[in-house]
């Protein structure tokens, strides 16, 4: 009977030549499909203080690649391209992810989004789970939520706590205005 070779204890060797993730990347990076990706680039710029680490312009001026610094995060993005696999949400008429960014000062990062031309879809408020947050909608049918922890005192959390399980009995989710896709 064949035996398997033992492989415990046994280090496997990085292949050769460069490293199989970028330095300074980590292992999941949102990759966003957006309709006008150039304009996206400067609007996640203006609104969140993005660093623009990648620009590729097809001929017809279509992103083909873009890639942003945002905090200590990277996102990237491109145009939605036929054959590609991908839709906007703009496109689609709804998005199915949310992406959560923290802000160590949320009120000035809010309203930068805002002027830049950000909707608020829920507004930002402290919440019973001791953060201050909201909900926007970017231009290209993006969600983002916002936030940073915030000091609240025991009493000042069980009534939004309260106010929150009396919008789910509700069927309502707290703050959301207007409610969208499966709401």
């Amino acid at each position: 009977m064949p035996t398997r070779p033992r492989t415990r204890g046994r280090k496997s060797r990085p292949p050769p030549g460069p490293s199989p993730i970028p330095p300074g990347y980590p292992s999941v990076i949102p990759y966003l499909a957006v309709t006008n990706g150039a304009s996206a680039l400067d609007f996640y710029r203006k609104a969140f203080g993005a660093r623009v680490l990648a620009r590729e312009i097809a001929p017809d001026g279509k992103l083909i690649h873009g890639r942003l610094k945002i905090g200590d995060s990277i996102v990237m993005l491109s145009d939605v391209f036929p054959g590609g696999g991908a839709a906007s949400p703009a496109s689609a008429g709804v998005t199915t992810v949310t992406l959560h960014l923290y802000s160590k000062d949320v009120d000035a990062l809010w309203d930068r989004a805002v002027a830049a031309g950000a909707k608020v879809t829920m507004p930002l408020e402290n919440q019973y789970w001791g953060e201050r947050y909201g909900h926007l909608l970017d231009p290209y049918g993006h969600r983002w939520s916002l936030s940073m922890r915030v000091r609240m005192t025991a009493r000042e959390k069980a009534a939004k706590r309260k106010e929150a399980m009396e919008a789910f009995a509700r069927g309502q989710h707290p703050g959301a205005d207007p409610p969208f896709g499966d709401a």
